[in-house]
Formats: structure tokens, sequence, C-alpha cells
């Protein structure tokens, strides 16, 4: 594992799709509003993180890559604030590919000991995010390019499209996705792709609302003839990751967590590491293994986190 993360560090790596930026206001309920009946927080501090596609290249960095972010970074605070945070931890934003029109997406979670009481979003419809790919393709394939992988992070809000998929998994070495299936775009032909249980369920023509227990062969036999993909993960939370190759399970990893505080943004340390993983030489189940082992680091962190090479290896 040690050799595996020291070789990480060489690899480039390009990470594609919707990118956030994570508010977190923190503090205390002591009383209850006399205008209405609801808990009157009293602030103690504020915060924000990268979220969505822009905390998979958050996680990717903190494991030692070089990193490039591509998403709808929009020429507001919000987008100046998100670029200014991946920039802090190495990260490339292409000062030319920022976007008018729509606000970059923002989530404030507002914390009270440790418990979300509610979010705020501020975020258009998904036509709003489709990027415009005859001026952004030119620029889009040059960086897949030159890429050692591409990681498609489809969180559903309209920056990635069919054209973009097409695109990069046209030209990228090695493409891993991170899927939305209620978009319905062609996430065929990945070297990885990585659903959790409910969207597993659903690229496989199934509810995502079943409470069956996971019908896994089936499950995994039409993910492969639908898809094609070259590796498949699947998330299970509390049951741990389940992994397949030629259209077979092969094992089910138990979690790794020790505590969980949070699950935000698990799915995104778990297609950074995997894929950094393979790329780096690892087989599937050693590339599984750093990948649960840095979730179960992650979920013990309240709020979106990444999982350092020094703290995974300590867990080791």
């Amino acid at each position: 594992m040690k050799e595996i993360l020291e070789r990480i560090k060489s690899l480039r790596l390009l990470v594609v799709g919707d990118v956030m930026l994570d508010r977190y206001v923190i503090g205390e309920v002591n009383r209850i509003s006399p205008e209405a009946p609801v808990p009157v927080l009293t602030v103690e501090a504020e915060r924000a993180v990268a979220g969505g596609a822009a905390n998979v290249a958050l996680n990717a960095a903190d494991l030692g890559a070089q990193v490039e972010s591509v998403g709808w970074f929009g020429l507001d605070d919000q987008g100046n604030q998100l670029r200014s945070l991946l920039g802090d931890k190495g990260i490339v934003v292409d000062p030319t590919l920022r976007f008018e029109g729509a606000p970059t997406i923002s989530k404030t979670r507002v914390m009270a000991s440790n418990q979300q009481i509610c979010r705020v979003d501020r975020e258009e419809g998904a036509d709003a995010y489709e990027p415009d790919l005859n001026h952004l393709s030119e620029a889009l394939r040059a960086k897949a390019e030159k890429a050692d992988a591409v990681i498609i992070s489809d969180y559903g809000k309209g920056f990635v499209t069919n054209e973009l998929i097409s695109l990069v998994r046209e030209v990228s070495p090695f493409l891993s996705v991170d899927p939305k299936p209620s978009r319905l775009l062609d996430y065929s032909k990945p070297d990885l792709l990585t659903p959790n249980r409910h969207e597993a369920l659903e690229m496989a023509g199934r509810s995502r609302l079943s409470r069956d227990s996971l019908p896994q062969e089936e499950i995994v036999r039409t993910i492969f003839e639908k898809f094609e993909p070259g590796l498949l993960t699947i998330t299970l939370g509390a049951d741990g990751m389940l992994l397949a190759k030629n259209g077979k399970v092969e094992k089910i990893m138990p979690t790794a967590a020790r505590e969980v505080f949070d699950v935000s943004g698990a799915g995104d340390t778990v297609i950074s590491s995997l894929t950094l993983a393979l790329v780096a030489g690892a087989d599937l189940e050693q590339a599984a293994e750093l990948a649960n082992v840095a979730a179960g680091i992650v979920v013990a962190k309240v709020g979106t986190a990444t999982a350092s090479p020094d703290e995974i290896l300590s867990h080791l």
C-alpha cells in the first residue's frame, strides 16, 4: 500500500463534473423562536469547503496526485471562493473556463451540535449548467489526453452530458464514472463504474426504493450487459463494497468505518482513491482496500472531508 500511495504522487488526474461550494453554519440551539416554532441557532463558526466533483478533486489531491478540475465555475463570488479553495490545495482550475448565465452551485448546511437542522441550496435547473462543447471541446480533449486518468463525477446538476462523456471516453487513457442513472445518460464502456446501491438498482432497471436484499449476481450481470464497464464497484454503505469484473461478483469487502458521523462525500473518496490506485498499478482488491479505508476515515469526520496517505497508513 505504501508503494501504491507513493506512485500516486506521479499521476495526473482530470476531474470533470458538477462542482459545488459547500458552506457550513455551525452553532448551538438553546431556545425556540417566539416568531415561529423553529429553533434559534447561535452561530459560533462558519466555513466553506469544496463539494460535488470539486470534492473528488480535493480527495485526489490529498492523496498526492496532480489534479485539474473542470466544471461550472461561475463568474460570481461563490465561483471565486471555490477556485480559491481548490487552488490552496494545488488543484488547477483553468481561468479561461469560467461560465456565466447560472450561479456556481452552493449548498449551505446549518448545523447544531453536529446535527444538520436545515440546508439552503442556490442553483438553477439542469439545462442552465449544460456546457457549450462548441467552445469547450478542444480544451477538454487536450486536458483528457494529457491526464493519466479522467473521472466523470455526475451529481445530476447538468454539466455532464452525453456529448461530454463521449468526448472524454474517446481520448482518456483511463475513464472512471460516478453515475447518476436518473438522468438516463450513456455511461457505457468506462474502465471503472462506481454506483452506490440505489444507483446500481436503477442501472439494472429496478426501483431504487427496493428494501429487498440486493440480488448481487443479477444486478452485476445486468449492469455489465448494459454498460460494459471494465471494472464495477458498488458501495453498499454499512454492508461494505461489492467488487465485480467480467460480469461476475469477485468479492464483498466489509466496511472499514469504525464510527460514522457524516457520510457526505464518501462516494467522492471512493472513486478518487480507487481510480488513482488502479492507475498506479494496484489490482481491484488492493485498490478497493485503499478506497475502503479512506472512506472509513472520511465518514468519521463531520462534513465533506478527505483522507491523507498518513491517515490511511496509520489506519492499516
